[in-house]
């Protein structure tokens, strides 16, 4: 079988924890060379994972003609120039979300890989989950109605003590909600098939001392009139933490618990009502368990570079576009504005 040859840019990190490992399962994807800006650590990524090559700069990695694409992992300040040096060196882009640092600066990358004629997808591995894929299906075949309401928490520890890029405006763009509500919004709207028209946002920093919001609520009203709820934090100790995506319908419900993360898993209650039933005037609300699906679970990062790669290989739609990735930012930017200026921000 024909693969695609890849290299990593940024091969610490969620590269080497997640990605790689991921892309070792692919059946049409084969890992030709990592970069990393310290030579040690390249080797040593090298090594562990058994590729021909260790480069230190990008530059060098994409002058080598065995590489078919390039999965970018650096910080977030780093995204535009590479993808697009890597557009230039005719090297199909899988960038790590966000896009960018702002949603002008990642039209401003797909507008270059369009001129390259290169493809270029953005990291929404949640996407490929299993249960995140059974939900989409039963909204989309009306299972629980006309979906009304959406929520979803998703967080991580993230203390001053552990400093670095992600703590930094200028170098992540945001905070919680940039780096982990980002994945919540973009299923919010892939799920429900529709995109936000309107948003409201509170952003605080309220336990660490850094520039970036360690507190997110954004409210979103889609275009479908669902209303949706996305809490991100980085001051909710893991073992605290709760991940959650749920939708609600005027005739059933999706209760997702941990479906979203790095890892394919979770549970899902669902209760789908034919009949709704009549004004229950006692309110004696009982706790009803839904049913839970069995499923086969499998690798987000897996499914993702296999699609990519297909893509590649056959010219199949990219099922990632990048340009929903700006839409996202687009909204994040608006949910911002939103905090600053104590208002609704229409999109």
């Amino acid at each position: 079988m024909k693969k695609v040859r890849w290299g990593v840019i940024g091969a610490g990190g969620i590269a080497d924890r997640r990605t790689i490992p991921g892309m070792m399962l692919c059946n049409n994807a084969e890992l030709v060379a990592v970069m990393e800006i310290n030579k040690e650590l390249a080797e040593r990524c090298r090594a562990k994972w058994g590729c021909k090559k260790a480069y230190v700069t990008i530059e060098d990695l994409l002058a080598d003609p065995e590489i078919d694409a390039v999965y970018i992992a650096t910080p977030v300040v780093c995204h535009a120039y590479q993808a697009m040096a890597a557009a230039d060196a005719g090297k199909h882009i899988l960038l790590e979300k966000p896009i960018a640092i702002s949603s002008e600066e990642g039209q401003r990358v797909i507008e270059h890989c369009r001129k390259k004629n290169v493809l270029i997808t953005v990291g929404f591995m949640m996407r490929f989950g299993t249960y995140v894929q059974e939900m989409k299906k039963a909204i989309a075949s009306g299972k629980i109605g006309r979906p009304v309401s959406g929520y979803s928490q998703f967080t991580c520890w993230f203390p001053d003590s552990v400093g670095g890029w992600g703590q930094n405006r200028k170098t992540a763009a945001g905070g919680a909600m940039m780096d982990m509500g980002v994945h919540c919004i973009d299923l919010m709207q892939y799920i429900l098939n529709t995109k936000v028209r309107q948003v409201a946002a509170f952003q605080d920093t309220l336990s660490f001392r850094y520039d970036v919001e360690d507190s997110s609520m954004v409210m979103l009203r889609m275009e479908n009139g669902t209303q949706c709820v996305v809490q991100s934090n980085f001051n909710i100790p893991d073992d605290a933490a709760k991940w959650r995506l749920e939708f609600f319908g005027d005739k059933g419900r999706l209760l997702g618990d941990t479906v979203i993360g790095q890892v394919d898993g979770g549970k899902l209650d669902e209760i789908f009502l034919d009949n709704p039933g009549e004004y229950n005037v006692q309110q004696d609300k009982k706790d009803i368990v839904g049913e839970v699906r069995n499923v086969k679970f499998g690798n987000f990062y897996t499914r993702e570079i296999t699609s990519f790669s297909n893509t590649i290989l056959t010219g199949a739609p990219v099922e990632v576009p990048a340009e929903d990735a700006v839409q996202v930012q687009r909204v994040m930017e608006a949910a911002y504005r939103s905090n600053e200026e104590q208002r609704f921000i229409d999109l």
